[in-house]
C-alpha cells in the first residue's frame, strides 16, 4: 500500500517536472512597453544579459509623437524571470538632441564592460552616434564617445554592433548629406574601435545600391576571419558585401540571394553551432497602380516576421519560419540576443491602420527555429 502511494507520488512528481521542462522549453512573449497616449512610439531597443542572468533592455520611448523626428529619451527595463515581467522604466539618456535621442545597441565587449551605442538627432542633416561604457553592469555609464564626428546623417539601427574574434568593434551606418534630400542617397560606411570603443575610425569604403540607396546595414563574421554586410534596398533583395581586411574596405554591394521589402533585416550567429539567424519580413509586394495595398510603399507590409537558419554561412536556408504573422500588425527594428540555448528578440509591434507602436518580447528556445 505505502509502496504504491510512493509510486504515484513518484510518477505525480515526473509528470509535474516534464510539463515545467516542456513549459520552459517553449516560447515566451511579453511586452517591454506598450503604446500609450503619453508615450505613442517604443522602438528599436536591444537587450544585455547581465552577470547575474537579469534581462537588461533599452529602447527609444518617444514623448512629443511617434514620428521619426519626435522628442524621445532611452529608457529602460530589468527583468529577473526571463522576460515573463519586466520593471519599471527609468532614463539611462535623456534627450540632449534638438528632436531626440534613439536606436540602442547593447553589446557586452570581451573586456567584459557593457557598451551602450546610441543615436542624438538634431535635424534631417544632423545625426550622430555616440557610445557610452558600463564598467558595473549597467549601474553607471561614462561620459558619451562621438564615432561618427563628420557632417551629416548617420543612422545606425538598433541591435548593429558586432565584435570581431580579434577584439575589433564594428559600427555599421548608412549616411547621407539630408535625409530625402535630392540626388543624394544613402551610402553604408563601417566605423572600427580597436581599443573597446574609446576611439574610432571610419572604414575606406563606401557602398551604393540603386533608388533611394544603401541603407540600415548589419554585419556577421564569417568563420574564415571575413565580415559580411547586408543591406537594406528599395529593389527587393537583401544586398550584401564581404570585407578581407576586419571592415575597412569592402566588395562591391550586389544582390544576396534573399528577397525581402525595404525593411531592416536582423543576421547573427548562433554560438556553439555557428549557424546562421535571419530575422526579416519575407514578404514583397510592390505597389500596384491598380489596387491599393496597405504598406506597399516599402516594398509589401512589414509582416508577417520570420526567421530563417542557415548552416553554411548563407549560402542556403531553412523555409522562413513565423515569429508573427497577425496580418493587421507590422513588425520591425528586431534586436537578436542569444543567451542559454535561447534567443531573446525584442521588436515593435505596429497596427496596420494605427498610430502607435509597442515594443514586444519573445524568448524562444534554438530548436524552435529548426523544427
Amino acid at each position: 500500500m505505502h509502496l504504491s502511494i510512493r509510486h504515484c507520488l513518484l510518477l505525480c512528481i515526473l509528470q509535474i517536472s516534464a510539463v515545467t521542462i516542456l513549459i520552459a522549453e517553449e516560447p515566451i512573449s511579453s511586452f517591454i512597453a506598450q503604446a500609450s497616449a503619453e508615450h505613442p512610439r517604443n522602438s528599436e531597443g536591444d537587450i544585455v544579459v547581465l552577470r547575474d542572468g537579469t534581462l537588461f533592455a533599452a529602447w527609444s520611448q518617444f514623448y512629443g509623437g511617434a514620428e521619426d523626428n519626435a522628442a524621445a529619451r532611452i529608457v529602460a527595463v530589468k527583468s529577473t524571470d526571463g522576460g515573463r515581467t519586466w520593471s519599471t522604466p527609468f532614463t539611462i539618456q535623456e534627450n540632449q538632441g534638438k528632436a531626440n535621442v534613439m536606436s540602442v545597441s547593447l553589446i557586452r565587449s570581451s573586456s567584459g564592460d557593457v557598451l551602450f551605442f546610441y543615436l542624438i538627432k538634431n535635424s534631417l542633416s544632423d545625426l550622430k552616434a555616440y557610445v557610452r561604457c558600463s564598467t558595473d553592469d549597467t549601474k553607471t555609464w561614462t561620459e558619451p564617445v562621438l564615432i561618427t564626428p563628420e557632417p551629416g546623417y548617420h543612422v545606425m539601427n538598433n541591435a548593429r554592433i558586432i565584435q570581431l574574434k580579434s577584439g575589433r568593434l564594428l559600427a555599421p551606418v548608412s549616411t547621407c548629406g539630408t535625409v530625402f534630400g535630392k540626388d543624394d542617397p544613402f551610402r553604408t560606411v563601417v566605423y572600427r574601435s580597436d581599443d573597446d570603443g574609446k576611439t574610432w575610425q571610419r572604414g575606406s569604403t563606401f557602398l551604393a545600391a540603386p533608388k533611394r540607396g544603401a541603407m540600415e546595414p548589419g554585419l556577421i563574421e564569417l568563420k574564415d576571419g571575413r565580415v559580411m554586410q547586408i543591406i537594406r534596398t528599395q529593389t527587393g533583395y537583401i544586398w550584401h558585401s564581404f570585407s578581407s581586411d576586419g571592415g575597412d574596405t569592402w566588395s562591391e554591394a550586389k544582390p544576396w540571394n534573399i528577397e525581402a521589402p525595404e525593411a531592416p533585416t536582423t543576421i547573427a550567429r548562433i554560438p556553439g553551432t555557428g549557424d546562421w539567424l535571419l530575422v526579416l519580413n519575407p514578404v514583397v509586394e510592390w505597389k500596384n497602380p491598380e489596387k491599393t495595398v496597405l504598406g506597399t510603399n516599402h516594398g509589401g507590409a512589414r509582416t508577417p516576421l520570420a526567421a530563417m537558419i542557415s548552416h553554411d554561412e548563407g549560402k542556403t536556408w531553412s523555409k522562413p519560419k513565423n515569429i508573427e504573422s497577425d496580418p493587421a500588425l507590422t513588425y520591425a527594428y528586431t534586436s537578436v540576443t542569444v543567451h542559454q540555448n535561447r534567443v531573446l528578440l525584442s521588436y515593435y509591434v505596429f497596427p496596420l491602420k494605427g498610430k502607435q507602436l509597442s515594443l514586444k518580447f519573445k524568448s524562444i528556445p534554438l530548436d524552435w527555429f529548426n523544427r
